[in-house]
């Protein structure tokens, strides 16, 4: 997923060198907070049940870390026409919640839409 991300950022001109200090954090505020917008709009596209708990994903992660280098050139999966409008309608939807904002109060403002987001996707299910 970062992968991804990263390759999105370079083309649209960001910087995606990572702190040496925190390499899970980008350099650039502005990359960062992309970053997590990315991460809340994957988020948001998924269905309830498939999301996963912290310890899941610490878990895939070690897992992943293990993979051998020749696996990780393999070819990405190919994302069917139904797939990828789902994905740029939420990533769409999301970069929409942001615009609005104006931009003073930073990881303030990102942790509000995520949650505006969420409590979106919980009433549209229970609808």
């Amino acid at each position: 997923m970062r992968s991804a991300f990263e390759a999105w950022a370079q083309r649209d001109g960001h910087i995606v060198r990572r702190r040496e200090d925190k390499p899970e954090e980008y350099l650039v505020f502005e990359t960062q907070r992309r970053w997590v917008i990315w991460q809340a709009a994957l988020e948001h596209g998924k269905a309830p049940s498939g999301r996963k708990s912290a310890a899941q994903k610490e878990k895939e992660a070690a897992g992943e870390r293990t993979v051998s280098a020749r696996s990780s050139l393999a070819r990405p999966t190919a994302v069917s026409a139904g797939e990828a409008t789902v994905r740029n309608q939420v990533l769409n939807e999301v970069l929409d919640a942001f615009s609005a904002l104006d931009g003073s109060s930073g990881m303030e403002d990102i942790l509000n839409v995520i949650q505006g987001l969420k409590q979106r996707q919980k009433s549209q299910a229970g609808n």
